[in-house]
């Protein structure tokens, strides 16, 4: 994934509230899109899904959704860079 598309994905207002309901744990997709009007809960999902800053995982007839920490620590360490933070270029 680059961060093009992960940029993109977090463009939009649902999908960053997507992403705060999943920092406290791994979340079913039902859960999640009722948090929201309409049916359009899935389609972000995918999104952030193709953009891997999520993880699905099937289990049973239900999918559950949980951050992909990694992504978004790369993320993280790239803004850091940017801002000249002095921990990140030690660490480098």
């Amino acid at each position: 994934m680059g961060f093009q598309q992960s940029f993109k994905a977090l463009s939009d207002p649902v999908r960053r509230e997507i992403l705060s309901l999943l920092r406290r744990g791994p979340m079913a997709a039902g859960d999640i899109a009722a948090h929201f009007e309409g049916s359009g809960a899935t389609i972000h999902l995918s999104v952030l899904r193709d953009a891997g800053l999520v993880l699905d995982d099937k289990q049973g007839k239900y999918i559950y959704y949980e951050l992909n920490m990694s992504v978004v620590d790369e993320i993280l360490e790239w803004i850091s860079a940017l801002k000249g933070d002095v921990r990140n270029e030690k660490n480098q």
